[in-house]
Parts: structure tokens; sequence; C-alpha cells
């Protein structure tokens, strides 16, 4: 694919590979900008049905204006597939960031804040993304935060997961509702916030498992270890605010991310 034109766009680099496609970076040659391009896998748009729905979500996402969340500048077709340009975002993920360790207190809360107003912009436009996890969120060398994969999100409506959309989250970032195939909205968003959230203060996931069956009933019935047991530095009002996102039921958590 590298240095291959599609339409008017030269691809340049291959940036990254995942189970919601190919990305790649590229030339737009029309208006001379650098752009991500996300190749989607066949099946996502396998019928008509399908295609119909992601270009709904898409479209959706597209309209989404907010300096946190990555924009979708359009999506085209080529042989058949589908694929989003978007926004290229220079920097690194989330989750690379937290390999080498626990992320300072006031950096986490400068990227919770950012995090935060990313969901709360998509949520005021009815849109629930199902997949927040450190590998889908940007840090810039301005540590500005860029909250991505927007185009693939989930409208209210039809939430429930089935076999063809449980690999779209990622399973220890998924909250228990969204697990046991109960209806979802901007609250699963929430737990799943929640735990980049934990990540980003422990260097750690809440729930883990050596299997997915084992990592599941982690999520659905077991308490994380307190974050007060990886540092001394949280207030008690803190510490109260990562329980309450991880909350087990949605009832119990927050309802809303502006709260």
């Amino acid at each position: 694919m590298i240095g291959k034109v599609i339409s008017h766009f030269k691809i340049l680099e291959k940036l990254g590979e995942g189970g919601m496609g190919v990305v790649y970076k590229a030339h737009d040659t029309k208006l001379d900008r650098t752009v991500a391009l996300k190749f989607l896998p066949s099946h996502i748009t396998a019928n008509e049905t399908d295609k119909a729905r992601f270009l709904q979500e898409a479209k959706a996402a597209a309209a989404l204006n907010h300096s946190n969340v990555c924009t979708i500048h359009e999506i085209r077709e080529h042989e058949n597939q589908q694929f989003i340009v978007m926004e290229y975002v220079e920097g690194v993920t989330l989750s690379e960031k937290i390999k080498s360790g626990p992320l300072e207190l006031k950096t986490v809360i400068d990227y919770a804040m950012q995090i935060g107003e990313g969901l709360k912009a998509a949520h005021a436009k009815g849109i629930v993304h199902r997949d927040i996890k450190s590998s889908n969120i940007m840090v810039t060398e301005a540590n500005q935060i860029k909250v991505m994969d927007f185009g693939l999100a989930k409208l209210r409506g039809s939430t429930k997961l089935t076999k063809t959309t449980s690999t779209i989250g990622t399973l220890a970032y998924m909250s228990p509702e969204h697990l046991q195939n109960k209806d979802i909205d901007a609250r699963t968003d929430i737990f799943s916030y929640g735990v980049v959230l934990y990540e980003m203060l422990t260097g750690e996931l809440p729930f883990k498992g050596d299997y997915d069956s084992a990592l599941m009933y982690s999520i659905v019935n077991d308490d994380p270890e307190p974050v007060s047991k990886f540092r001394s530095d949280l207030s008690s009002e803190f510490m109260h605010i990562m329980n309450r996102v991880l909350e087990k039921d949605p009832e119990d958590r927050y309802q809303y991310v502006k709260d």
C-alpha cells in the first residue's frame, strides 16, 4: 500500500493495525494536508444493513467538533472496502505512556479532564463510544488528549452485544452490563473511563484474569484493589470518585460525565 494513491490520498506509511482495521498515514493531495486513513475489515459492512448502520454511526461521529476528539473528515470506499479519512494525530497512545509506570497526579487529573470533555461532547450528541481504553487515546507532544475511533461508536438504540460486535471492546475495559449483553448507554463509557483512570494512577488494570472467562468474572464480581494501596497522594474525594465510576451497577455510577 505504501506509495499507492487512492482517490486523492497518497499512502505514506502504516501506523497500526487492530481488530477494527488498518491505519495509514497519508497525504491529501487536494487540500495539501496530512491525514490518517482507517481501512475497515470487510465484515463491518458485509451487507447493506451493516453498511447503512456504519455510515449512520460515522456521520454522527463526523458531526463531533471537539478539541479532545479525533476529527473525522469523510467516509470513502475503495474496491468495496470502506475507509475513514480522519485527522492525523502525532503523538503516542496513553497506554504507551503508562508502560513506564503510574503517572503523576497532576498529569492524571489533566488527562482525565480532557478525556471527560471529549466524552461529554459525544454523549451530548447521543454517541456512546463502547471501546474506551488507553490504546484508543492519543497524547500529543503538547499533552493534548485525543479520543480516537468515534467513527466506530455505537449510537443509542441497538446497543446489545452480539457475537459480531463482541470483539469491538477490549475485555479488560468493558463494563459488567456490556459483558452480560444488557442494554448499554453512556454509563458504560463512564465505567471504561474509570478503568483508564485506575490504570493511569496505578500502572495496572483493576480487573485481571489468566483467560477471558476469568477476566469477565472478575469485572462482574470482584472489587479492584484500592488505589490507596498503590499511592498515598489521593484525597478522600478522589477515592470516592474512583470507587463510584467503577460501580458494577450502572445505576450506582455517575450518570453523566459532567457529574
